[in-house]
């Protein structure tokens, strides 16, 4: 029966709804100038700073919109003519909030000085 299976289909909304909540919750913990952790499965782990937290036009649900330490983004804020924040190309990316870790995550010292004291 596929799509048209009762059951099937309940099952599917009660799981949309149980990801909606738990994305809800992850958002009530995230926001605006946060530092971050992005921990995307498949993706290197990257810092950043949270510049965007909220709904947006290209995909439903919630998104975070984050300005990455490194060009290891998609964006610069900008998605379909858009513009959500802005930072520089290649340094901004979007990701669901389950994803993000807020905390203390300073900014890593790419002169090396540390190394040389």
């Amino acid at each position: 029966m596929g799509k048209y299976n009762p059951e099937e289909a309940a099952r599917r909304e009660a799981e949309k709804k149980r990801e909606e909540e738990e994305e809800e919750n992850a958002v009530k913990k995230i926001a605006v100038n946060d530092r971050c952790l992005v921990s995307v499965p498949g993706q290197p782990v990257r810092k950043g700073q949270v510049m965007y937290v909220g709904k947006t036009e290209f995909k439903p649900g919630w998104w975070v919109g984050i300005k990455y330490d490194e060009p290891m983004g998609k964006n610069d804020g900008t998605v379909a003519g858009k513009q959500y924040f802005s930072c520089a190309p290649k340094y901004g990316g979007f990701v669901k909030p389950i994803h993000v870790e807020v905390g203390d995550f300073p900014e890593d010292d790419d002169l090396g000085l540390d190394d040389e004291l």
